[in-house]
């Protein structure tokens, strides 16, 4: 990415070490980050900061990623964004295809482009993200 605008992404998760991780390793990736610790400041910060991607997390105070997501989704100038829920909230007995089934049998709003489960395989998670921005 020389001339290439770099392409922003918003992390959205409650744990500081997990937020540090995420931004090191998209950085790490030519990445620029923007980070909130709630649904709430995610949301200000995805209308102020217009992010390429957002990176989610699903259990969070004040603003759950799965109420984040639904006024996203819900928002004209902010519903194309790509979403990559990065979680370790996966269902029974810890089995991503279990939460995954979960949220793509939600009606109200379409499934997101990606899912992440923690701990996060960084070279998937990486793939995942250049495929949703190319």
């Amino acid at each position: 990415m020389t001339n290439e605008r770099k392409r922003k992404i918003l992390i959205l998760d409650d744990e500081p070490a997990v937020v540090t991780y995420l931004e090191t390793l998209l950085k790490d990736n030519g990445y620029d980050t923007v980070c909130a610790g709630d649904g709430k400041v995610g949301m200000d910060k995805a209308k102020i900061d217009r992010p390429d991607l957002v990176c989610l997390d699903i259990t969070m105070p004040r603003r759950s990623g799965i109420r984040f997501y639904r006024d996203l989704r819900a928002d004209p100038d902010l519903k194309s964004i790509p979403v990559v829920v990065v979680t370790a909230v996966t269902g029974y007995g810890g089995d991503p295809e279990s939460f995954k089934k979960f949220l793509s049998s939600r009606k109200r709003v379409p499934p997101p482009e990606g899912f992440v489960a923690k701990p996060i395989d960084r070279e998937e998670f990486i793939a995942i993200l250049r495929r949703l921005l190319s």
